[in-house]
């Protein structure tokens, strides 16, 4: 129960990044943010992880900053992957991947445990 609401969450994410900011990110449709959402969980539950240890040297080089670089990679990566997800460049995808979490973490709270 827990993936599905957090699957609506950024799902709903995506959908209000793509509506703000719709020269940044664009998304063709509402089933294309679903698959979207569900991809992006899933590489950032198997592929981050060995990103983020194979970059650890970087990452504490730069006090974590890296790690935003790393969530770009993973939302550019899934908009190459998913039809009617778009992203704007590389660094189209990083500030996408902040906004997104923003609105993640909002929508979160709202959400009871």
């Amino acid at each position: 129960m827990f993936f599905i609401v957090r699957l609506i969450i950024n799902m709903a994410a995506i959908l209000i990044i793509a509506y703000l900011f719709p020269g940044l990110i664009w998304v063709d449709s509402f089933w294309a943010a679903l698959v979207t959402a569900f991809l992006l969980g899933i590489v950032n539950a198997i592929i981050r992880p060995i990103l983020v240890l194979l970059t650890l040297p970087i990452t504490v080089l730069t006090l974590g900053l890296f790690l935003m670089v790393i969530n770009g990679l993973m939302l550019w990566l899934v908009s190459a992957l998913v039809r009617g997800f778009h992203v704007n460049g590389f660094w189209g995808a990083v500030l996408g991947s902040i906004l997104i979490s923003i609105v993640s973490w909002i929508l979160s709270r709202f959400v009871p445990r």
